[in-house]
């Protein structure tokens, strides 16, 4: 009899920790401990499955937290400039061929070293060839001449040409040239130092009480790992967690008076990506058929309650100088032309497919929901494959075993040519085979051009290259909705996809 009730007794252990794990916290990690404690939960919708190593990290969801914890030689505002991080001065030789950055004194690692001349020199090297397994290559640093660090606080870059976006890359982060274990335990500059990751669970960084700058306003921040639509609420609304971004419209009415909700855009060209080099996504007349099938607007409407900005190319509104509206709507939908297309194609009846979506990524989901939907209308049927995220990136991603997906892209650096690069034909992140000479041309154009008016245009050229050809189908850049606990302050939205904790704090 002892033991029955020994075991009942420890059943109910068993689902009081289970119960807690979903989302229900406990009494220590309420919402009023974390405030007196100066401390914060943030949920997250997956794990940092590749490395953490900036220079070999490739998830946006990866930079998106690990911004807190890197610098380069300069850095983004939210306003979208460019201002000096590492550096604390910079100038640039009237023929914009050679960049002399003084770095500040006493910038410290979150080891406990000063950043040194060599420090960055090392950074931009490992970068620029990429000899070491994993790093990603910057092709903008094979421009680099010349690296000279004629003291311990200066580096002069001399360039072979003229380079209208080459500081941008210069966010690339400043790394210890003698620290080997960035892929587990990284060490950067910036107002957050890592502390822990729990694979599954959760990831933790700490103020860094050592910044240069104006130091961060939280003590802790917890990221905890909340892959399940149906936990996300349960975490925001038991109190485990005080922070979620990039929630739906239908989770945003669900948080109840204890929260509000910060709203921006997420900076991201959401499209339906097809993979050009597999059947029957390698003729050009199927991809646009699919393009005047989807009704984007549609998917906004349905999906999102009409919050977002469609797109027609890989580019996004907040790139004003670059974004062209012409191209959103040169697709209207057009169901019967996309009939006829199919039946030119060889697909009178239609064909079926498969979209390949992270089950992490509800608003992706919910995307692909609608497109599936729509293309009933055409004959198209198109069935939902729902992976874990690190089966998107290695399946996918890396190796573009896939028909299509629905994904949003991002730009790391602030560039144009980041978000345009990936698709020309050498490009290793070139995902969706996409194989045009005149699209690689151009690029040739850009980079070979140091007119900014000039090479804004043929960036221009590349979008509508993009948009022509049916590269991929292209929806919109997703509002970002923050769930924000009420007494936090200082949600701030950035052009790129980062979540900047630096400002965040407690009211009062």
């Amino acid at each position: 009899m002892k033991k029955r009730i020994l075991a009942l007794v420890l059943l109910v252990c068993v689902l009081s920790a289970a119960l807690t794990g979903c989302g229900g916290g406990s009494k220590e990690d309420s919402p009023e401990n974390r405030k007196t404690a100066n401390e914060l939960n943030v949920g997250i919708a997956q794990d940092l499955d590749d490395s953490l190593d900036p220079h070999k990290a490739v998830a946006a969801g990866t930079k998106e937290v690990m911004f807190n914890v890197f610098e380069g030689l300069v850095k983004p505002t939210p306003e979208g400039d460019l201002v000096p991080a590492i550096a604390e001065t910079y100038t640039i030789s009237d023929d914009h061929l050679t960049y002399t950055f003084h770095l500040r004194q006493g910038v410290k690692f979150h080891n406990g070293d000063t950043v040194t001349a060599e420090d960055v020199k090392y950074s931009i090297q490992r970068c620029a060839d990429a000899t070491e397994t994993g790093v990603l290559q910057v092709a903008a640093f094979s421009a680099v001449t010349k690296l000279e660090t004629p003291d311990e606080s200066t580096v002069v870059i001399t360039l072979a040409e003229p380079a209208n976006e080459f500081l941008s890359y210069l966010t690339c982060a400043v790394l210890p040239a003698d620290y080997d274990r960035q892929d587990t335990a990284p060490v950067g500059t910036g107002p957050f130092r890592f502390v822990s990751r729990t694979a599954q669970d959760s990831i933790v960084l700490e103020r860094f009480d050592d910044y240069w700058g104006t130091p961060a306003q939280l003590s802790k921040v917890t990221f905890k790992i909340i892959e399940n639509a149906d936990t996300i609420m349960m975490s925001l609304q038991s109190g485990a967690v005080d922070l979620f971004a990039h929630l739906t419209i239908t989770q945003a009415e669900q948080l109840g008076e204890g929260f509000t909700v910060a709203e921006g855009t997420m900076n991201l060209v959401q499209a339906m990506y097809l993979n050009n080099g597999e059947k029957p996504f390698d003729d050009v007349r199927v991809r646009q058929a699919l393009c005047y099938a989807v009704d984007k607007q549609g998917v906004i409407d349905q999906a999102f309650d009409g919050y977002g900005s469609p797109i027609g190319s890989s580019m996004y509104p907040a790139f004003a100088k670059y974004f062209d509206p012409s191209l959103t709507d040169y697709y209207s939908h057009d169901t019967a032309r996309a009939k006829a297309l199919l039946a030119e194609a060889g697909y009178p009846d239609g064909f079926s497919m498969t979209i390949t979506v992270p089950s992490n990524y509800q608003p992706h989901i919910d995307t692909a929901q609608v497109i599936a939907q729509q293309l009933k209308d055409i004959g198209v049927t198109a069935e939902l494959q729902l992976v874990e995220w690190g089966t998107w990136l290695s399946d996918v991603y890396a190796g573009r075993q896939f028909q299509s997906t629905v994904i949003g892209v991002d730009a790391s650096n602030m560039t144009a040519r980041a978000l345009l690069e990936r698709f020309t034909s050498t490009a290793s992140n070139d995902f969706i085979n996409y194989e045009n000479a005149e699209y690689d041309a151009l690029f040739a154009q850009a980079q070979a051009s140091y007119d900014d008016a000039v090479q804004t245009a043929i960036y221009k050229q590349m979008e509508r290259n993009l948009t022509e050809n049916a590269a991929n189908v292209y929806i919109q850049d997703m509002a970002d909705l923050v769930a924000v606990r009420k007494g936090l302050e200082g949600v701030r939205f950035y052009p790129i996809y980062v979540l900047d904790l630096s400002a965040l704090r407690y009211a009062g």
